[in-house]
């Protein structure tokens, strides 16, 4: 039998359509149009199929989930937030703040550093030098994609990661200072861990620095991501830590 009337149809059958309608046109064209299809979008049922479809979650997913709306949007959203963080695009998106020495280089991971390197994807980095070399880059969440009342009300975890290592020759200290800035720039959550001394002769390997940021004030519009560091005993060239692979996400990473 035709049906004349789009309601017509079996909730089963509208709910699978809508699985396949773009996440936020369901919410600003669809959901408005009437009471029925207000309820079936807000249905949790929708939303985990958007997840399995999407390939967020596993057919054996068993993990609790508090709302699968908003889980979804997070894991639609779910990136690194640093634009070129392994060099591959010399120095774009990175504000110098400080330059000093023989200033801010990148150089090409080696055959025997990228077997050393966690991530085999990863072949440049930045290095620094005999005076102190730092240089940022400042996050907007709102152009990201991320709006405020998502991180108002849910304020989901934002972590930041960073890889570091010296040179087997010279000794060098890294820094790292991360913080959350409100709408006016003004901090209101910092990460910023004591700087890390190594030694000359030292190992030279590759070491990861973490930090979760979870239960913060709300206000959040802005992340600001700084790093460097210099070489500890002031040879002309690049004898200061090397950094690579940084990274922002935020919300629950892929299964």
């Amino acid at each position: 039998m035709a049906v004349g009337n789009i309601n017509e149809l079996p909730e089963s059958i509208l709910l699978e359509l809508f699985t396949h309608i773009p996440a936020r046109q369901l919410l600003l064209r669809c959901r408005p149009v009437c009471s029925l299809w207000r309820d079936l979008i807000d249905l949790v049922t929708l939303w985990k199929r958007k997840c399995l479809r999407e390939g967020f979650i596993t057919e054996d997913w068993d993990q609790p989930v508090a709302d699968w709306k908003i889980f979804y949007f997070l894991r639609s959203l779910h990136r690194n937030l640093l634009h070129n963080p392994c060099a591959e695009e010399g120095f774009e998106f990175w504000s110098l703040d400080v330059n000093g020495g023989d200033e801010w280089k990148v150089e090409d991971l080696s055959g025997d550093q990228r077997k050393e390197f966690p991530n085999d994807q990863v072949k440049k980095y930045f290095v620094t030098s005999y005076y102190t070399c730092l240089k940022s880059q400042v996050v907007d969440l709102k152009a990201e994609g991320y709006w405020e009342e998502l991180m108002d009300t849910t304020r989901p975890d934002i972590e930041v990661k960073d890889w570091f290592a010296a040179r087997p020759d010279c000794g060098s200290k890294y820094q790292l200072c991360v913080q959350l800035l409100s709408s006016a720039h003004a901090p209101l959550g910092t990460f910023q861990p004591d700087p890390a001394t190594i030694q000359q002769k030292s190992d030279a390997k590759w070491r990861e620095v973490s930090h979760t940021f979870s239960n913060y004030p709300p206000g959040v519009r802005y992340i600001w991501f700084q790093h460097g560091g210099v070489d500890t005993h002031y040879w002309a060239g690049w004898y200061g830590p090397r950094v690579t692979n940084s990274s922002i996400t935020i919300g629950p990473p892929l299964p």
